[in-house]
């Protein structure tokens, strides 16, 4: 008897231990099991759709965490813990326009926010940069200006920047109200250790790769990001293929359709759970516009569902505290409603 229960206490353990250490993957393999026994062909049609996602942001993603790692390997991360240092305003501000004009989709840039706020730079700079970036980017103004015309791209870029300022100066107020200490999850990073770096700087060795330990470091840093990223990604465009494949776009576009402020506030909550990424958006956004669905309707879709589609938010929920977390989601909702007001109101002046 005592050792069939030494077994079972043993069995019990490894499965804590194994859920602890690898739930994501486990619950990405979970839902696909399940999918699988009920629709064997949606199963595979799922799996497809997360391995072309995940090709397809591959770049990014691979981009970012070459950066992550070097800036580690390097002691670059220092330099760029001090360009988000120094007045709040003037901080906030280049945080703002760096993410409007920056590449980064909302996923690849997980990487470099995670090394930021580990080393203690101001979360109002970070939560600027982190709502900027994924509005627009380069790549996406020429085919938003394609798509929608260059009056909607500019006003889309403009809302990128004006949402960074927002979600900074709000984060800004909140904290010198004492509140958002210590935003990251246990175990992403450590602002006061980060902080030290800022603090007393050592020397940035550029080309790290002459060095063993650094080599070592940089190999270390660009594995430990891959495996955070690949798991909730993986995750996320999972259940994005299942809302796309059991939320028929006829139904997006019955709800958004018409004009006044009613859409607006609908196309900024529909935005929350997008199941499209901010390119493939664009056409559905140019159709239902098309059938007379106001302009500031569809730019309050865009903006509320770049900065909180699927893929961003279980990103940011798996790197920082639930209050911040809902802080991101608040300050996004809140964000997108104005954008899509304002750019109302001015079409109608």
């Amino acid at each position: 008897m005592t050792d069939i229960n030494l077994a079972t206490t043993g069995a019990a353990g490894f499965a804590r231990s194994l859920w602890r250490d690898h739930r994501v993957w486990l619950t990405s393999a979970l839902i696909l099991g399940v999918v699988a026994l009920w629709d064997a062909g949606q199963a595979r049609d799922s799996l497809v759709f997360t391995a072309r996602s995940l090709l397809n942001t591959a770049p990014f993603l691979f981009l970012s965490i070459f950066v992550a790692a070097w800036a580690v390997a390097t002691g670059a991360d220092n330099l760029i813990a001090r360009a988000f240092t120094g007045a709040p305003a003037l901080m906030i501000l280049l945080a703002a326009l760096a993410g409007g004009l920056s590449p980064f989709c909302s996923c690849g840039v997980i990487p470099l926010i995670a090394a930021l706020l580990a080393m203690g730079v101001p979360l109002s700079a970070v939560m600027a940069f982190w709502l900027a970036s994924p509005v627009m980017d380069p790549s996406m103004f020429v085919l938003t200006t394609g798509v929608l015309g260059l009056e909607f791209a500019i006003a889309k870029t403009l809302a990128a920047v004006g949402l960074g300022l927002f979600g900074g100066w709000t984060v800004h107020l909140l904290s010198r109200a004492g509140g958002l200490v210590e935003p990251l999850r246990e175990g992403i990073g450590d602002g006061g250790c980060g902080g030290g770096k800022v603090r007393d700087p050592k020397p940035v060795i550029w080309r790290f790769w002459t060095h063993a330990d650094r080599r070592a470091k940089f190999g270390r840093e660009a594995l430990s990001v891959t495996l955070f990223l690949a798991k909730w990604l993986t995750l996320a465009f999972l259940l994005e293929s299942l809302m796309l494949a059991f939320i028929p776009a006829e139904t997006v576009t019955s709800v958004l359709g018409g004009t006044g402020l009613a859409p607006i506030a609908l196309g900024t909550l529909v935005g929350v759970p997008a199941y499209l990424n901010g390119y493939a958006a664009l056409p559905l956004v140019g159709g239902l516009i098309e059938q007379g669905m106001a302009h500031g309707a569809g730019l309050a879709f865009l903006v509320a569902g770049g900065v909180t589609s699927l893929p961003a938010a279980i990103a940011v929920w798996a790197l920082v505290k639930p209050r911040v977390f809902v802080l991101y989601i608040a300050l996004s909702l809140t964000g997108a409603f104005a954008a899509g007001l304002l750019f109302q109101l001015w079409g109608m002046a």
